[in-house]
Order: C-alpha cells, then sequence, then structure tokens
C-alpha cells in the first residue's frame, strides 16, 4: 500500500509536489471553489449527489449506500479508462473530496490498487479551506505593497498591466473578481467567482510573490463587485506607499469611453446601470443621463459621471482608508496609451530595484 495521507496545513505548503491535484466532487462544489490547480474528477455527479441524498434522506440509508456504490464504480471506471492508461508508474496524485473522505478514498483506493502512490487530504476541502483563510494574514503580511492611487479613467489598471509586462510583481484584484470594483463596473456576460474562490485565487498569487521585491496593487475599497478583499490584505494595503497616477480629464473620458465599450455597444444597458445611482445622486438627475445617451452624448455623461459622483467620492475615501496617500510619490501620464504606460512602469520599476 501507497496510500499517503496528508493534513489541509501540509497540503498548503506542498501543492506543487505532485503531477496531479484531484477534486473528486461534483462540478458544482467544484466550480464553486478548488485547491489551486486542481482538476476534477468527479466521483459523484451533480444530478446523482441528489439522487442518492434524496434517498437517503426519505427511503434507506443502506439502500442509498448501495446506489451511490454503484455510481462511483461507474464515475471511477470513466476516469481512469479517460485520465489514468496514460500515466506513467511515476505518476504521484494528490486527491480530496469535501470532508468525508468516501469520495475520495474510493478513487484513492483503486489508484493505488494499480500501483500508483496517492496523498489524501485528511479533512477534504472543508480543511483546506479553513487553513487558507489562517493562512492569508501571514502570507499577506510579508509582503510590502506599491499602491497605485489615481481617480477614475486615470489609468491604474494599465499602469499594472504595464507593469507586470515589464517584469514587476503586480496583484490584480479586478481581474481576478472579474469586476471593474465601481457600480457600474460590473461586466456583460462574465460571471464574478464566489467569494471562496476569490479567496483562493488571492492566496496562490501571494503565495507565489517573493517578499524581497515590491508587489503593486491597485488602491481597491473593501468589495470588488460582490466580492469581498481579505481584511488581512486590506489592512496591509492602507499602510503602504502610494503612487498617484494622474491623466488629464479628456484623456480619462476617452480612456473610459474605450475600456467600456460595452456601454457604448448597448445604451439600453448603460442606462439600465444608471438607475443604480437613482438613491445617491437622484431620479431627476440620472434621467438627464439617461437622456444624453439616448441622444448619443456619452461622452458627457462620462464627464459628468466623473464630475458629480466618482471623483469626489474617490478623494474621500483615500483620504479616509490610506494614511501614506497625502506623502503619495506623484506619476502624471500625457496620455492613456500603452506606450506611456510602459515607460511610467519602467520608471517605477527602476527606481524601486535602484540601489
Amino acid at each position: 500500500m501507497s496510500l499517503d495521507r496528508i493534513s489541509a496545513e501540509e497540503a498548503l505548503e506542498t501543492l506543487g509536489n505532485y503531477s496531479d491535484v484531484i477534486d473528486a466532487r461534483s462540478e458544482g462544489e467544484y466550480a464553486e471553489d478548488h485547491l489551486p490547480g486542481a482538476v476534477n474528477w468527479p466521483s459523484l455527479h451533480d444530478e446523482e449527489r441528489k439522487i442518492v441524498g434524496t434517498q437517503y434522506k426519505q427511503i434507506s440509508q443502506f439502500e442509498a449506500k448501495k446506489l451511490g456504490a454503484a455510481l462511483v464504480a461507474k464515475n471511477i471506471a470513466e476516469h481512469i479508462q479517460r485520465d489514468v492508461l496514460d500515466k506513467p508508474r511515476e505518476w504521484q496524485p494528490l486527491v480530496y473530496c469535501w470532508r468525508g473522505g468516501k469520495r475520495s478514498g474510493s478513487l484513492a483506493l483503486v489508484l493505488d490498487q494499480i500501483g500508483f502512490r496517492v496523498t489524501l487530504v485528511d479533512g477534504g476541502y472543508k480543511a483546506f479551506r479553513a487553513a487558507l483563510l489562517a493562512d492569508l494574514p501571514r502570507l499577506a503580511q510579508r509582503l510590502n505593497y506599491r499602491v497605485i492611487c489615481g481617480p477614475t479613467g486615470s489609468g491604474k489598471t494599465r499602469l499594472l498591466q504595464a507593469l507586470k509586462a515589464g517584469g514587476a510583481q503586480v496583484l490584480d484584484l479586478e481581474a481576478l473578481a472579474n469586476h471593474r470594483s465601481s457600480v457600474l463596473g460590473m461586466i456583460p456576460g462574465v460571471q464574478q467567482p464566489s467569494q471562496k474562490a476569490f479567496d483562493s485565487f488571492i492566496w496562490a498569487a501571494l503565495r507565489g510573490f517573493a517578499p524581497a521585491r515590491p508587489v503593486y496593487i491597485e488602491s481597491e475599497s473593501k468589495k470588488v463587485g460582490n466580492v469581498a478583499v481579505p481584511d488581512s490584505l486590506i489592512a496591509a494595503m492602507r499602510t503602504s506607499p502610494c503612487l498617484d497616477l494622474q491623466l488629464s480629464d479628456d484623456e480619462r473620458v476617452a480612456l473610459l469611453l474605450e475600456d467600456y465599450d460595452f456601454f457604448i455597444k448597448d445604451t439600453a444597458y448603460f442606462c439600465d446601470r444608471l438607475d443604480a445611482l437613482v438613491e445617491l445622486r437622484g431620479k431627476a438627475v440620472v434621467t438627464g443621463w439617461k437622456e444624453a445617451v439616448a441622444a448619443g452624448r456619452l461622452d458627457t455623461v462620462v464627464r459628468a459621471l466623473l464630475a458629480l459622483h466618482y471623483d469626489p467620492g474617490y478623494a474621500r475615501s483615500m483620504e479616509r482608508n490610506f494614511g501614506q496617500y497625502p506623502q503619495a510619490t506623484p506619476i502624471t501620464a500625457t496620455d492613456r496609451t500603452m506606450q506611456t504606460m510602459a515607460s511610467l512602469a519602467q520608471a517605477i520599476i527602476n527606481k524601486d530595484t535602484s540601489p
């Protein structure tokens, strides 16, 4: 027998040591969140779990276990046929399920009998999730951050992208959250991750950063759409040095019209999203904005949104939440192009790496 067991804490440290990480839970459980890099080999599919669970509660535990065993055996056979026949003897998977280990244990037993060295996570995903949440503060606090500040439309995301392209360490929370972090920041047709998955994305990113080098991050609020940034990371960000990116109002309007081009393509959707501002700005103001959108004057609406909504709110937030913002290093972009952002990024990197 070569079946090993490790704690969730050990799994955190050794994820990269396995040939594959296999999640034996159903597709729905896997979609909500999973260990970084894991592949999904359901021992029971979503619908099968429902059927077995219903039989367990309403008919008989014994009958449900028989049905579950038959379904698990069928599914494992399919995984072996599809994914295992070409594996070499040296293949060493890490396997887990929800908590009890029955689904992962069944798969692991078959793989072990074949002759593979298999490792199981004690306590499964539930224990891993708890260990990850406990580890997040340690990872967040060991790093040095440079917070990219600047009003809406100043090009913060573009600068982060340029910094990453230049080899810098970048944590792009909006990219991880699939959201642009404002009341109008939802991206059409793009679903946000669950809170659990967002936490896992952040943990995996933080784990990969070198403490000796700075990590560049945008001055986000606690919420990015429907997901929340971990408290430990927010606390670290808010006490970190700031860089203040400035861009002219004309360039900001042009940048926003480029980055939010889906509003131009679907003005009805834009007007629908503007309704979210009625409580803050009043029905008459929002109605005026919607009329301007209908007339094709989107640039006028964007300029008004900046002046009346985004800029005042951003200024208050920075003053209230980021302690080093008054001493922020000013960065002026002459235009919104990626070429300009790349030049700024290189200057920032050079300054932070100079002796």
